[in-house]
């Protein structure tokens, strides 16, 4: 795949993608949008990947959201069906998504953020949905996934005022899992994919999609339901459903073959 706005690294079952539009702080347009769609796609397919990880180029920014200097030239505005960054509307990929967050993640660079499964963040990083400053909305999933992230309360107070957040005090609110000194951020991330990826990815895949579907419904129907789910039963129907409980009877390291 040629790529022109991001750059993909694969360490063993982990792909680590990383926005490179350096020069306006990843600010991405529609051309990135319909690339890193491309990205994340091939990761989503690929049954030797299990694991990934979005960070941005350099040390100042993750990315600062829609490009607006190309929107307000002229460039057209838009994305593929995985949403902005390819990400935001990605809601049929089971596996776990991680935010390495290097600096700024501004309006759509916090929403790529959100839609991540975990957000590691360096002591630098800066969280904003800053749109109302400029006249617009933060559409791209932050009006819906931050209240239900750190409840309605907290994320008013963040999205009506358009003030930013340090990575520290979104520690505290909840939005983000941990935070590490200034260049580690990616560092850290590939310590929890690594740590994730001992794990069973059939089991890993079914828990994300039973909690993303589960937190759609009640808690009745959602354990009633649950076993139904297609990651469930593919979990189910795996020979990783087998080799765990092998492994651990016999004292020794489990083989995932994830499948």
């Amino acid at each position: 795949m040629d790529l022109k706005f991001s750059k993909v690294t694969r360490k063993g079952p982990i792909t680590i993608v990383t926005l490179s539009r350096p020069e306006v702080y990843n600010a991405l347009h529609i051309d990135a949008h319909f690339e890193l769609n491309k990205v994340f796609d091939a990761f989503s397919a690929d049954p030797e990947q299990w694991v990934a990880i979005v960070t941005g180029a350099g040390d100042k920014a993750f990315c600062a959201g829609n490009d607006l200097k190309w929107q307000a030239a002229g460039g057209k505005r838009g994305w593929d069906k995985g949403g902005f960054a390819g990400l935001t509307t990605r809601f049929d990929c089971d596996k776990p998504i991680i935010a390495a967050v290097n600096g700024v993640a501004m309006g759509g660079g916090f929403e790529v953020a959100l839609a991540c499964d975990l957000i590691i963040a360096s002591e630098n990083a800066t969280f904003a949905l800053p749109e109302p400053r400029v006249g617009l909305a933060a559409l791209a999933g932050g009006l819906q996934r931050l209240p239900r992230q750190i409840g309605l309360k907290r994320a008013m107070g963040m999205i009506l005022t358009a003030r930013h957040v340090s990575a520290k005090e979104g520690l505290e609110l909840g939005f983000v899992n941990e935070v590490v000194p200034q260049g580690e951020a990616l560092a850290a991330a590939e310590r929890w994919a690594e740590t994730i990826a001992k794990n069973s990815p059939m089991s890993i895949r079914a828990s994300k999609k039973a909690i993303q579907k589960g937190l759609e419904v009640s808690l009745e129907q959602a354990m009633t339901e649950q076993r139904e789910y297609p990651a469930v039963k593919a979990m189910a129907a795996s020979q990783d459903y087998i080799e765990g409980p092998k492994a651990f009877a016999e004292k020794r390291p489990p083989k995932w073959l994830g499948r």
